[in-house]
């Protein structure tokens, strides 16, 4: 069977991304939970620890608070309380902290620092998987035991006003509820008036037990603005009021109730240098927990610094107040300052319960339970609470009786705080044989892509793939008994849950036989290699040139970034990887043009290391013919490069300086965005920019931004397309001038009328326009004639309409990162890659090399809380899940998405041979699998890393991300290629 390598390639990457997705399966499990009936079936409390014959406390102890209301702001720091910005902006809440009768916390929330799992910790005490990234955009009902699902069992009365997400955690749960979207990030006022404004009357009821209210306007300021914004303080003195509300009520309340009532400060997660979260750093995990109640009135003098803790802490704590079981999959231990002001027996049936709840946890997860210092810990504590129970019925001398008490309560708070450690350091239960069948496919894709080399990047481009041999459907039908004999064995054995095996045989099967299929043409393609292999030794050829000097840099280069991944700090790290790179290929390709262009000693130009046997094109060059270039070079036969007196007047001058000019727009864009870990933290020109004292600055060099792109865009386009794209940047600025980001000169006041929405679609109508006219092109190029100026022309029209979209999304500030990008595109183009007669291959690399280093420059790293979630709401009025997705991962890859678009164009506009599109794919293909499959090698090694959940995890999910983006250009290359090849 005889394939274009384009097609074999966009065939291998889509194989490629099932191998992924069932490894990420695999890596990243949804935890088995049991049925809503088993799971909360309620289960007698451990009792008293026995002092004779039998227990005298065998019942759960009543509750604390008769009242408890939970104010969760989201994205609330620590030192948006604890700090000077709470002093400032939150003066009631600083009274309470410091003198009032509470307790307060700086809580630290374990990654991914996204709201959905960290609601899940906060309720359950367990730690959600990383894969809850993911699942966040669509919460599923949380059935696994936590304290809502408890306080619903017990008869409380539950109200719950703010983020959706807990009602789609908890649908049947509240008695009353109003949602609203968290991913409209746009709007950060009517989203808490919209909670804010049942208050007076719901505090003025005393129809109900517990009251939730999620606000989520701090958390869209950041996303919008970041940290510094002059919003954020304003947004903490409007809580501050509702807390002083909410305060108030409950005070009045507590004249006429028993027990005291409770106000829970808390946050699901901080906020980054950037206003974003996802990640592990210190701004993003530590959170303020404040417990404000008056049964814990201080005396004077009595000062209270914030102890850290862990927010799985929360839920247990929770369930004491309220009167509840803790949740059977809480690894939080009890903040005891809660129960101090009990009497003793109280506080250690407390202990006792969390330690009997743990210890049955770590029974469950660790076969070698006995011999953890927690478990012995406990059983030691037990012993002795059992002495001071006896002591204490018998009324013993009261001296001795606290002391015991005492030693008893400092031994149970050990012991808790070193079995919640060791339940929190236990690993996830990975699904090892999914993981094993993704990695199989993978790795056999990369091994065959690789085999596939020679005839891949041949002239004619083509491969002979032996799907229909007599010994390799032998061979196939052979290995397909073995694998699913063996994929029986596992399933029937296995006594764990397992993904892969639960898919239906049918599902299960074809995976196996894909699986063969590709095992057999890696033993083809190795045994016709070995063949061929022989067939040159009994008659060898000439040998070609050696290897270049740009070509030695791309594949130590390429091979140099994939063994980097094997160290945490170079993941975290990946884009100085990428600056170096991009660097040192301008400091090649400076090389490479002074040594073409530049008479050797003899008098004569120097050779071309493509060229074998002489300089005579070179020659003919400097005699002043004009070389015949064609593009034929891209499809594989190089020719010489030109030599300066091909380049009419000064052009030559910027031949010589394009490698220099790109070297300085690069070395411009790095203190643009302090990205990665390590410098994040640090101030940089971004920062100043979108300060409020810099909206001038700002809007200048976003104007000319703007200016540049136009002028880069529309020297191809038609006269529709360049009045679209000037209206269209037009409305991109108008869009940013509505939002309050830049100056319009006309404009007096920064009153936002309509929150950029209408400029926003305005912009959108001529992005639609100028795809749709791109569009319109390359099917009349295929359908009607076959023009390849015409295909060109539309190919063009759509990255021209990416460019516009890219505009719109892009914070303004990183509008000279966009128009930079082009300005390169186009040095690169005209400069480098037609003058020097780069074949395919290498400028398809090139182009991947340059899109990665962008996805950097435009501040992205791999960390989730780089990633700009308000880009995918530009423009509308509600959240739409599907537009939504898309424009955020549109924003995110701008880099790379724009620079395989103009590899496209480039490739067609400049070659008339039909094997450049095909060699450009495969080339694309293969530099994308490697890094994959060598991370999935490295992450199955390392998954018991400290770093795997931090560093390596978040990593994982953007090399999936990029590798279904790099199937989506595998396909779009392998049509555009089949139009090319039209007839």
């Amino acid at each position: 069977m005889r394939l274009g390598s384009g097609t074999f390639a966009a065939c291998c990457v889509v194989i490629e991304v099932l191998g992924v997705a069932l490894f990420l399966r695999g890596f990243f499990p949804v935890p088995v939970r049991s049925s809503s009936g088993t799971e909360h079936q309620a289960e007698p409390p451990a009792p008293e620890p026995s002092a004779g014959a039998s227990s005298n406390w065998t019942k759960l102890p009543p509750p604390l608070f008769s009242k408890v209301v939970i104010v969760l702001i989201d994205a609330l720091r620590d030192d948006f309380v604890f700090g000077s910005k709470g002093v400032k902006f939150m003066p009631y809440t600083t009274y309470l902290v410091e003198k009032g009768a509470s307790h307060s916390f700086v809580a630290e929330a374990k990654p991914p620092t996204v709201t959905m799992p960290r609601i899940k910790a906060l309720v359950t005490g367990s730690l959600p998987g990383f894969v809850d990234v993911i699942r966040n955009l669509n919460s599923p009902a949380l059935l696994e035991d936590n304290v809502i699902t408890q306080a619903k069992a017990a008869g409380k009365r539950m109200i719950f006003y703010g983020d959706d997400t807990w009602v789609k955690l908890f649908p049947k749960h509240f008695v009353e509820y109003d949602g609203t979207t968290s991913f409209f990030v746009s709007d950060y006022t009517e989203v808490d008036d919209n909670v804010t404004r049942h208050l007076d009357k719901v505090l003025k009821r005393g129809d109900w037990d517990v009251l939730i209210l999620h606000y989520l306007g701090l958390d869209h300021i950041g996303h919008t603005s970041g940290p510094r914004s002059p919003l954020i303080g304003r947004k903490l003195s409007e809580m501050d009021g509702v807390l002083v509300k909410i305060h108030t009520a409950l005070l009045a309340e507590e004249r006429e109730t028993l027990l005291p009532n409770l106000l829970v400060l808390c946050a699901d997660h901080g906020m980054s240098e950037t206003g974003g979260h996802g990640a592990s750093s210190t701004e993003e995990v530590n959170t303020p927990l404040v417990f404000i109640s008056s049964a814990f009135e201080r005396k004077p003098g009595d000062i209270r610094y914030p102890k850290h803790v862990q927010q799985t802490d929360l839920a247990a704590t929770l369930a004491v107040g309220l009167g509840l079981p803790i949740p059977k999959h809480s690894v939080g231990s009890l903040l005891f300052p809660i129960v101090e002001g009990k009497a003793m027996r109280e506080q250690l049936r407390f202990l006792h319960l969390n330690a009997v709840q743990l210890s049955r946890l770590l029974q469950e997860n660790v076969p070698s339970f006995k011999k953890e210092p927690g478990f012995q810990q406990f059983k030691v504590s037990e012993r002795l609470h059992a002495n001071w129970i006896r002591l204490y019925l018998e009324d013993s001398n009261s001296e001795v009786l606290v002391s015991l008490g005492t030693k008893v309560r400092r031994q149970y708070l050990d012991a808790l705080r070193t079995l919640s450690l060791s339940l929190s350091r236990q690993v996830a239960h990975y699904d090892a044989y999914s993981m094993a069948v993704g990695t199989v496919v993978v790795l056999e894709v990369l091994v065959l892509l690789l085999l596939s080399i020679p005839q891949a990047l041949s002239n004619k481009a083509e491969l002979d793939v032996p799907l229909s041999s007599p010994v390799f459907s032998l061979l196939f039908y052979l290995t397909s008994l073995v694998l699913l004999a063996l994929h029986v064995m596992v399933c029937t054995s296995a006594g764990r849950s397992c993904y892969f095996c639960s898919l239906s045989w049918l599902t299960a099967g074809a995976v196996m036989l894909l699986i063969s299929a590709l095992l057999c043409v890696v033993a083809s393609a190795l045994t016709k290699m070995f063949l061929d292999g022989k067939l040159l030794r009994k008659s060898p050829a000439c040998s070609g040139s050696g290897w270049s000097e740009l070509e030695l840099l791309i594949l130590l280069g390429t091979m140099g970034h994939v063994v980097s991944l094997g160290a945490s700090s170079f993941i975290e790290e990946e884009h100085q990887t990428w600056y170096f790179l991009v660097n040192t290929l301008c400091l090649a390709l400076c090389h490479q043009v002074y040594k073409n262009y530049f008479p050797g000693p003899d008098g004569g130009p120097q050779c071309h290391p493509y060229i074998a046997d002489g300089c005579d094109c070179a020659a003919a060059a400097l005699q002043g013919r004009k070389p015949a270039w064609d593009g034929a070079e891209l499809g594989g036969i190089h020719e010489s490069p030109a030599s300066l007196a091909t380049h009419p007047g000064n052009e030559k001058w910027v031949v010589l300086a394009s490698p220099w000019l790109i070297l300085a727009c690069c070395r411009l864009l790095r203190p643009l965005n302090q990205t990665g870990v390590q410098w994040a933290h640090r101030p940089d020109l971004g920062h100043w920019l979108t300060s409020s004292d810099h909206k001038a600055e700002l809007s200048v060099l976003a104007a000319l931004s703007l200016v540049v792109l136009f002028a880069l865009v529309q020297r191809r386009c038609s006269r529709a397309s360049k009045i679209a794209m000037a209206l269209g940047l037009l409305g991109v600025y108008c869009y940013r001038a509505a939002l309050g980001n830049v100056l319009l000169p006309w404009r007096q006041g920064s009153k936002d009328i309509s929150k950029g929405i209408v400029e926003a679609r305005f912009v959108y109508v001529f992005v639609l326009g100028i795809l749709f006219t791109g569009t319109r092109d390359l099917l009349k190029s295929q359908v009607t004639v076959a023009d390849p100026a015409v295909r060109a022309a539309g190919l063009w029209e759509l990255h021209s309409g990416l460019v516009l979209l890219a505009a719109l999304l892009l914070r303004p500030h990183n509008l000279p990162v966009l128009a930079l990008g082009l300005l390169i595109q186009m040095v690169m183009a005209k400069f480098i890659w037609k003058p020097l007669r780069h074949d395919a291959a290498e400028v398809t690399i090139m182009h991947y090399w340059f899109g990665q280093a962008f996805f950097y420059f435009q501040g992205n790293s791999n960390n989730v809380a780089t990633v700009d979630v308000s880009a995918g709401f530009v423009g509308l009025g509600t959240y739409v899940e599907v537009p939504a997705v898309f424009l955020t991962a549109f924003a995110t890859y701008t880099g790379p998405v724009l620079w395989a678009s103009h590899l496209v164009n480039f490739l067609s506009s400049e070659s008339s041979s039909g094997s450049a599109l095909r060699r450009a794919c495969f080339c694309y293909a293969l530099i994308c699998s490697l890094p994959v499959s060598a991370y999935l090698i490295l992450v199955t090694t390392l998954r018991y890393h400290l770093f795997i959940w931090s560093v390596f995890s978040p990593k994982l999910l953007y090399e999936g991300m990029h590798l279904l983006i790099t199937a989506a250009v595998c396909v779009f290359f392998t049509a555009m290629d089949q139009t090319n090849t039209k007839p």
